[in-house]
């Protein structure tokens, strides 16, 4: 991170706290106190000298619990060591600056979706020492001008509003390919700690905020005794809380853990019981009762069975629309022979992202008659961040059925026997993939005739399979009119460049409209172009009917990696010849090679999911890897040399393959 002169053109928008001794900031200027001296990079990441500490973090959701770890661990280190103005950092100086940090690198990774910096800064200053912190993404972004722009320009409301309420000052810098928010908290002078009475304590709840927090549901006469530096600490604890709340739900994927999630984050800090129910997305059907809890695992059933014949129906004011806030709900039942506790207050909370409803929060506690206001408040923010989890949830398992839908369709049902020649097939999308972009099939094509593909679509995605969903019906019908190899890849070669270009537009039109993020991602539109070149990899074998066994092959290669033959002796050979991708040039003409294809010979074709396999700077296939590893088959049946390979392929590299994993084993019988 390099240091701002005043001579650069950077447009700088400063909101200044009214601090008695705040000096408004001018536009072009640097915060003030000491920048990074450009420090060496520590053994765990970090950087910087003895009074500024940088770090950078992925663009990921664990990027908020790293800058929270982060930001704690450096002031407590500089107070061990003893850094001049040290002394002043108090633990709400630790707190605001911890949640603060964690509130923007949120916005960051949520927002720009690039890596994150994150630099602490110490500026010692006696009792007014300060804790300078800078978050930096690189996603270029226009300047802004108000104060209400800048929070609707960068998406960033929450966190923005949060520095502007908990920060001394704060402000943003824009470069061409670097965007920084800072803020600066300062220690006060005298900061006191406020004991609540001892009556108060032996009936609390842990509370976010801490012990004092628990005032929030006392009678009105404690409530009244709290200072306001009391109020400000149950307000930042509540922030912490929804801070966590956040980085939990952030990573999960199914609406159920959600549910299960909230109603533990709830019980016991803020209620004796939780329910949530989910709309499923049947218009015409009923809620569902995801999950009840209760702090005595014992009520659960009773709870239960007076909640799921009573569901919560919230409206909007008019009648005709969906609740946004939360409001009292009576208690349910009686508390004879309930099971689950004496009455109390119940709070109902609609589950709203956007303008849809995902479901009802539902919360009561014993004693009291009705939830404070700053409580409700709470539920309701968590509530918003709980919609939102669940919103993810379910586009992730409407992606999950779109792809299993399109493996079915893309893939064929089963392979065919060929006569006196053994098959096997590896096929393994990569991890997280709506559909693979390769694809495979073996199918008679004559009445002595059998032909095989295997075949990468450039790219992944929806996009990708609209491909796979072009190439293999138009070469299945080519194949079955009788054209010889070359001539089915000349006119799949021109099918391809006529028309996949057209089926790309058309599903990524359909997936922007259907309000998928896909085109925001880095390299989105770059991927949906390439998704119109196809890799294939086409043969026809003809067994031989003389009784000699084996069978004659003829195959050609279109950008594709290579086909290996695994002889008897144990010696790997490569057949055909490279040529150039599908779809690129309209008029390109294909030729084919033939040969034959002894007994006991095996054929292997692979995808680049096989070759490109990865392990740090080295490929699977680096001096001739793929060939060596066929020649350890030597003596294996087809099914034998598909899984030795697939073993070898997955135990190249540390982590899962990144790519399409797919191969095609035939080898000829003995007679």
């Amino acid at each position: 991170m390099r240091t701002t002169t005043p001579s650069e053109k950077d447009v700088v928008r400063r909101q200044t706290a009214s601090w008695p001794d705040a000096v408004p900031s001018q536009e072009g200027e640097e915060p003030a106190g000491p920048r990074p001296a450009g420090g060496q990079r520590r053994a765990d990441g970090a950087y910087g000298g003895e009074e500024s500490r940088g770090i950078g973090l992925p663009g990921s959701p664990l990027a908020a619990r790293a800058a929270r770890q982060f930001v704690r661990t450096t002031l407590a280190d500089w107070t061990t060591r003893g850094l001049p103005g040290a002394q002043y950092l108090t633990e709400r100086v630790a707190d605001e600056a911890e949640l603060l940090a964690s509130e923007l690198v949120t916005n960051a990774v949520v927002h720009a979706g690039t890596s994150v910096e994150l630099l602490c800064r110490l500026d010692e200053a006696g009792p007014r020492t300060a804790v300078i912190i800078e978050v930096s993404d690189h996603h270029p972004a226009r300047p802004v001008r108000g104060r209400h722009d800048a929070v609707t320009a960068e998406g960033a409301g929450r966190g923005l509003q949060l520095v502007g309420a908990l920060a001394d000052a704060w402000g943003i810098t824009y470069r061409r390919t670097l965007k920084t928010v800072w803020f600066r908290v300062t220690a006060e002078e005298t900061e006191t700690e406020i004991e609540p009475p001892l009556e108060v304590f032996e009936a609390q709840r842990t509370l976010p905020g801490g012990p004092q927090a628990t005032v929030l549901m006392s009678p009105g006469p404690q409530r009244a005794a709290l200072r306001r530096c009391e109020v400000e600490r149950i307000h930042h604890g509540a922030l912490s809380f929804l801070a966590e709340a956040s980085d939990l739900l952030s990573g999960q994927l199914d609406a159920d853990q959600v549910a299960a999630l909230v109603a533990q984050l709830i019980v016991p800090r803020m209620a004796d019981w939780c329910a949530v129910w989910l709309d499923d997305g049947d218009d015409f059907g009923a809620p569902r009762l995801a999950r009840v809890w209760h702090a005595t695992e014992s009520r659960i059933d009773g709870l239960r069975e007076l909640l799921v014949k009573d569901p919560p129906v919230l409206t909007g004011r008019s009648g005709d629309g969906p609740a946004v806030a939360a409001g009292p709900w009576p208690w349910p039942g009686e508390p004879s022979g309930s099971g689950f506790g004496s009455g109390g207050a119940a709070l109902a909370c609609p589950l709203v992202s956007g303008v849809r409803r995902h479901g009802t929060l539902l919360i009561g506690r014993a004693g009291l008659l009705r939830f404070p206001d700053e409580i409700v408040s709470l539920i309701e923010d968590l509530a918003g961040r709980v919609a939102r989890a669940i919103a993810t949830a379910d586009a992730y398992s409407r992606q999950e059925r779109i792809s299993r839908v399109l493996q079915r369709r893309l893939l064929p049902g089963r392979r065919a026997d060929v006569p006196g020649v053994a098959s096997a097939v590896v096929y393994e999308p990569r991890e997280g993939a709506w559909a693979g972009g390769d694809f495979w099939d073996l199918f008679r094509a004559g009445e002595d005739r059998w032909c095989f593909m295997l075949g990468d679509v450039c790219g992944s995605g929806p996009e990708a399979a609209a491909v796979t969903g072009l190439a293999r019906p138009v070469l299945r019908l080519l194949a079955r009119e009788g054209y010889g190899v070359g001539e089915v890849l000349d006119r799949l070669n021109r099918t391809v460049a006529l028309e996949a270009a057209d089926s790309v537009a058309a599903v990524a039109a359909a997936v922007v409209e259907a309000g998928s993020e896909a085109e925001a991602r880095p390299g989105y539109r770059e991927e949906s172009e390439q998704a119109r070149f196809l890799s294939l990899l086409y043969g026809e074998i003809v067994p031989h009917t003389d009784g000699s066994g084996g069978a004659r092959c003829t195959i050609a290669s279109a950008g594709h990696p290579l086909p290996l033959v695994l002889g008897t002796d144990g010696t790997v050979r490569a057949v055909a010849g490279p040529q150039i991708l599908l779809g690129v040039l309209e008029d390109t003409v294909y030729e084919s090679e033939s040969f034959d294809l002894a007994p006991g010979e095996t054929l292997l074709c692979v995808t680049d999911g096989v070759t490109e396999r990865r392990s740090g700077s080295r490929l699977f296939d680096d001096e001739d890897g793929l060939a060596h590893a066929l020649a350890e088959c030597a003596g294996l049946g087809a099914e034998g040399v598909a899984e030795h390979l697939r073993r070898r392929v997955h135990a190249f590299g540390p982590t899962p393959p990144d790519d399409d994993l797919a191969l095609l084993v035939l080898q000829a019988v003995r007679p």
